[in-house]
């Protein structure tokens, strides 16, 4: 209501201040009561219009309200009949974080664990095999100064076995 009353003045004041610069041309052609009625006219229509502006303003504020309350309570409802799920699944989620840490800590000390089992077993590997290689070619000499003993005992030089750098050996 102080709106219409307001925009009536307004509307007023500024007809007036028109209407004082377009007087001087209307007193020649129109009549002082018809410029009032014209003037009256022209302020019905515009509070008119402006009322029916703020009329539709206010039906879709009411609507708003009318509507956003109840879908604000259903959305808080909603989220309110989810929070012990989520509370759940975060505590479930960090126990899992917390099992899997522990395991990648188990798995780290299983690797290194493995590492230096590795290290060993291939020390020993490489011991062995110099040894092996140190008694393979012991014995092969040995097995060749047999071979050559042999082959001169079949010839019948019995004797001259024992002179040869192959028996030196033995």
């Amino acid at each position: 209501m102080a709106v219409r009353l307001l925009t009536v003045a307004l509307l007023g004041a500024a007809s007036l201040d028109g209407a004082l610069g377009a007087s001087q041309q209307a007193r020649s052609v129109m009549n002082p009561i018809r410029k009032v009625v014209t003037l009256l006219q022209a302020m019905q229509t515009k509070v008119t219009e402006e009322g029916a502006k703020e009329k539709d303003l206010y039906d879709k504020f009411m609507c708003y309200c009318k509507t956003g309350g109840s879908d604000l309570s259903a959305s808080i409802s909603g989220a309110d009949t989810k929070v012990p799920a989520l509370q759940s699944e975060i505590e479930s989620s960090a126990e899992k974080l917390t099992q899997s840490k522990a395991d990648l800590k188990q798995a780290q000390v299983d690797r290194s664990a493995a590492e230096e089992a590795m290290a060993e077993a291939t020390a020993l590997r490489e011991n062995e095999a110099k040894a092996y290689a140190t008694s393979k070619a012991e014995y092969d000499a040995n097995i060749g100064a047999i071979t050559k003993a042999v082959a001169a005992l079949e010839k019948g030089a019995t004797g001259s076995f024992l002179q040869t750098k192959t028996a030196q050996v033995l």
